[in-house]
């Protein structure tokens, strides 16, 4: 492939969701905003909450703290392009911004599932070593393993990045998403993508099937650990302190396993369906999680200003 060739796509267009109609564009453009709107005041509300309310400042909530601040780049990295391709229908997106957003879609997704997996550990060990959970969950250790969280989450989306992005791209660059993600943009790819598919696929069953194996374990620890305390009443309240996260976490995963097993067992969806559904399951629990937090966890709820607002 020559490089005069492979240089033609300067930018991609993204669809946003096949076949709505333009009369529709304004409504949809505005639950999205109201979605991003939304989404950033209550994250951006626990994040004042922490900074402002020394109670807070325990491992469980550091943890909680990174899933608000990777909740708003995720949703700052992709609801405000969808917006403007109906709002002011400009689906246009740059070369590289579009391998930007792709890097940061996968970054923070896979971020989010090793934060899951802090959230799990932290239950696990509270629960099923209660004695020791003091030394083992403690601030300097949650800081430690979230920073790892952060940093080794950028190997796998760089390595895609670093491999898609020098491919010779000529056709078509009609992306039919809401979003730039590595499927989306390598379809365009003027060769077998192939070698490049496997590699990241496998990356995506690492980054989302480990965690979920020791979040899985991890529980079932726990309701085993629970049927050992005497008395109904103290057994519920020793999973009410997990259901929280197991809230949270439910919301990210089981929509997402639900789309994997449906792949391959032969359930198909137009390609309408499948963009809705993997927006609902991308951009739903960061506007919620936020909520949840305030109605579950007692130190949020019970901050002092929440009851200065009311």
């Amino acid at each position: 492939m020559s490089e005069r060739n492979s240089s033609r796509v300067t930018e991609f267009i993204l669809t946003g969701f096949p076949g709505l109609h333009p009369e529709y564009y304004g409504l949809v453009s505005a639950v999205l905003f109201f979605v991003y709107l939304l989404t950033v005041i209550a994250n951006a509300g626990v994040l004042f909450l922490f900074a402002t309310n020394c109670c807070l400042h325990k491992p469980v909530y550091y943890i909680i703290l990174n899933l608000a601040v990777s909740d708003l780049l995720i949703s700052t990295t992709t609801l405000p392009k969808i917006i403007s391709r109906y709002w002011f229908k400009s689906g246009i997106i740059s070369f590289t911004g579009c391998f930007v957003q792709m890097f940061f879609v996968h970054y923070l997704g896979s971020l989010n599932s090793f934060i899951f997996f802090l959230m799990a550990f932290d239950r696990y060990c509270a629960i099923c070593h209660p004695l020791n959970y003091a030394i083992i969950v403690k601030n300097a250790n949650i800081h430690i393993l979230s920073l790892t969280a952060w940093i080794l989450s950028s190997s796998f989306p760089l390595n895609m990045l670093i491999r898609a992005y020098p491919l010779p791209y000529c056709g078509s660059n009609v992306i039919n998403h809401c979003y730039c993600d590595h499927i989306g943009i390598t379809v365009l790819a003027c060769t077998d993508r192939t070698p490049y598919a496997l590699p990241a696929f496998a990356s995506a069953m690492v980054v989302l099937l480990v965690p979920l194996a020791f979040i899985v374990f991890s529980y079932c620890s726990i309701i085993m650990e629970v049927t050992k305390i005497a008395g109904f009443k103290n057994r519920l309240k020793s999973l009410s302190t997990c259901s929280t996260q197991l809230i949270i976490i439910s919301l990210y995963y089981l929509p997402r396993c639900f789309v994997y097993l449906a792949s391959v067992v032969g359930i198909t969806f137009s390609a309408a369906v499948r963009i809705v559904i993997i927006m609902l399951y991308s951009l739903g629990p960061p506007m919620v999680n936020p909520l949840i937090y305030c109605l579950r966890a007692k130190d949020i709820r019970e901050s002092p200003y929440l009851y200065s607002v009311e």
